[in-house]
């Protein structure tokens, strides 16, 4: 199941260009935080339940409407024709094919109607609150009327992390492709591509806001701590999504598996909490929803299997995460996500 993975990160590495593997592996900073994502998730034991009819397992998943086939999600990735030429037309006729759910970037390097009509699935919309606010909410209405099921407003970014280790590496990314989605409500010129940076004067009023406009439930990702959480569920965040960026922006900020129980606590099941950082199988999956999650989101892994094999092979990825799911929570002793719950996971080493 497993090996899959790899096998796709080996090709990946073949084939990409080498400064669009680095970009898309790099972290910020000293990359302390992208180095500690995968191993926080290791470092939970299972406490399994035993004699339990465990002949049937059913991972099917409800999220804000959505019926997918298991608790993964697809996170937001930008610039996915770097690494095949069908980009996210591809992953998210992939990710549908797999029964699961795509978060399409921002800076997606297909045009939103274009994912739209490829979606095989259903999907959300990842959005920037961007320093011309106008050119969020023309973006949140585009993807509402191309059919995406909610918004994912990343919240984690007032300026984009410094990735060292890449700084003197620029990647080759068309000019038809960097802007495509904002091209149209952009003036020409510098003014222009400064009105699509994100805006650091955000606030939690922008979550109310940016519902209204698209008519369409909010999500706000990029949350590390209990009581920020609370506060966006306040302003009317429809879910939480606890994550440090794949370790792309704060360096050294915790682990989201070590953020997500304050969190949970926090929220107190008002909303969804979903959570993503380096989750790289079923195991640190269970994990993840045994602590009380419910759903997960993976990154890199996608990008690998597109490189890979295209749409085939983005769900022949998430097939193997979920049959891996599948199988660790039987051994667990589980029959479905909800038949988990904190006391089957113990934190080994603080």
């Amino acid at each position: 199941m497993l090996a899959l993975l790899a096998d796709h990160r080996d090709q990946a590495r073949t084939r990409l260009r080498p400064e669009v593997w680095d970009y898309y592996e790099a972290g910020s900073g000293e990359e302390v935080t992208l180095a500690e994502a995968e191993a926080s998730w290791r470092e939970f034991r299972l406490r399994p339940r035993v004699l339990r009819d465990v002949s049937r397992v059913d991972l099917t998943t409800s999220l804000l409407g959505a019926e997918l086939a298991s608790p993964f999600v697809v996170a937001p990735m930008a610039f996915h024709a770097l690494a095949h030429e069908d980009a996210e037309c591809a992953t998210i006729r992939g990710t549908g094919d797999a029964g699961n759910l795509t978060v399409i970037s921002t800076r997606a390097s297909r045009t939103i109607e274009e994912i739209g009509a490829a979606a095989t699935g259903p999907w959300w919309f990842q959005a920037y609150l961007m320093r011309d606010r106008g050119l969020t909410e023309a973006l949140v209405q585009r993807a509402a009327a191309a059919g995406a099921r909610a918004v994912v407003l990343t919240v984690d970014t007032p300026y984009v992390g410094k990735k060292d280790k890449v700084s003197g590496t620029r990647i080759a990314v068309p000019d038809d492709q960097y802007l495509v989605n904002l091209a149209q409500h952009l003036v020409p010129g510098a003014v222009g591509r400064e009105s699509a940076e994100q805006d650091p004067s955000m606030t939690p009023d922008s979550i109310a806001r940016l519902a209204d406009v698209g008519g369409l439930p909010v999500l706000v990702k990029g949350v590390l701590r209990g009581d920020e959480a609370r506060r966006c569920v306040d302003a009317g965040a429809a879910g939480v999504i606890v994550s440090n960026h794949g370790g792309r922006q704060l360096d050294r900020a915790v682990p989201s598996a070590h953020a997500l129980p304050e969190v949970l606590e926090a929220v107190g099941g008002a909303v969804p909490v979903l959570v993503d950082g380096g989750i790289r199988s079923g195991t640190d999956a269970l994990v993840a929803l045994a602590t009380g999650a419910d759903a997960v989101l993976v990154g890199r892994p996608v990008l690998w299997a597109l490189a890979a094999g295209g749409a085939p092979a983005v769900t022949a990825s998430l097939q193997a995460l979920t049959a891996h799911l599948q199988h660790v929570l039987a051994v667990a002793g589980a029959t479905c996500p909800a038949d988990l719950d904190p006391s089957m996971v113990v934190r080994a080493r603080a």
